[in-house]
């Protein structure tokens, strides 16, 4: 770990990645990829100083609330978030001023900041999502070692959903000739309809690899998967998008399932979904009414 000085927080689209790097150890991490331009091991990672007061400083600049999000990046409940507690500072923040949220993790620690996550669905939105790879637990201990498991972050959806708080699942990526299956689309989507999540992200079933990701996930296939590798360079060679062989079947089962349960699956639905702001009006008159602060 180590700490670097940022002058900002938030991205214009007013998302922030409070961290640089992680210790999940999925396999297919695309925030690897060299065009990132990080410039310390993925391990080791950064964390930007004093970002609870940069962000403070930024939204009492905004003359209109907004979603704000994060965990695009890096997840915000990684390991040293423990002792940290960086993001719960921040959406602490974002509660106070009474901005909504949408939160991405792979990662049950969230259930500790319950009580922010509630606040701030009082005021406005808050979204909460997650990403679901592979029904399989045994599978997903060996693509997502240090993460909490599938069905852990299932009991996650439901403890939000039991919350009245929305979510949303990123279901990706879906490894071919790994978890391309029939069987666990189904199980996967299973524990959305369960979960009443309100929207499913999903650009196909496949994985993307690029220049530092690919040389890290080839690694990990020969180490745990062997032949499979081969298989991709025969089948895919340095293609950025792998689709599976079975995307078509997959991705006509999904629509039909997500059509028929009434769960937002178009990605412009959902991200449209995510990004609208919408204010409780009678709490936001606490807060200065709807406008800006």
């Amino acid at each position: 770990m180590h700490y670097a000085d940022y002058k900002t927080i938030l991205s214009p689209q007013n998302g922030m990645n409070l961290y640089r790097g992680c210790t999940h150890g999925c396999i297919y991490c695309d925030s690897r990829s060299l065009c990132y331009q990080m410039k310390h091991d993925f391990e080791d990672i950064e964390v930007k100083r004093d970002a609870p007061r940069i962000l403070d400083e930024q939204l009492k600049r905004k003359r209109k609330r907004c979603m704000v999000g994060t965990g695009a990046m890096s997840d915000p409940y990684i390991h040293l978030e423990d002792t940290l507690q960086i993001s719960r500072q921040c959406i602490e923040i974002i509660d106070k001023h009474g901005f909504g949220l949408a939160i991405q993790t792979k990662s049950a620690r969230i259930m500790r900041d319950m009580d922010i996550l509630l606040s701030i669905s009082k005021k406005t939105k808050c979204v909460v999502q997650t990403t679901l790879t592979t029904f399989d637990e045994s599978l997903c201990r060996i693509v997502e070692p240090n993460v909490s498991t599938t069905a852990e972050r299932f009991a996650v959806l439901e403890a939000m959903r039991d919350a009245g708080i929305p979510t949303v699942v990123w279901l990706s990526p879906i490894l071919p000739f790994i978890n391309d299956s029939e069987e666990n689309l189904r199980g996967l989507l299973d524990y959305c309809v369960r979960a009443g999540v309100r929207g499913i992200i999903c650009f196909g079933f496949g994985v993307t690899l690029r220049d530092g990701n690919r040389e890290y996930f080839y690694k990990k296939l020969d180490l745990h998967f062997p032949g499979v590798k081969e298989r991709y360079v025969k089948s895919f060679g340095n293609s950025y998008v792998c689709n599976s062989p079975a995307n078509e079947q997959l991705w006509a089962i999904y629509q039909d399932e997500c059509a028929r349960r009434g769960i937002l699956f178009r990605p412009d639905d959902v991200f449209g979904y995510m990004r609208k702001f919408e204010a409780n009006t009678r709490q936001m008159s606490l807060y200065g009414g709807p406008g800006g602060l």
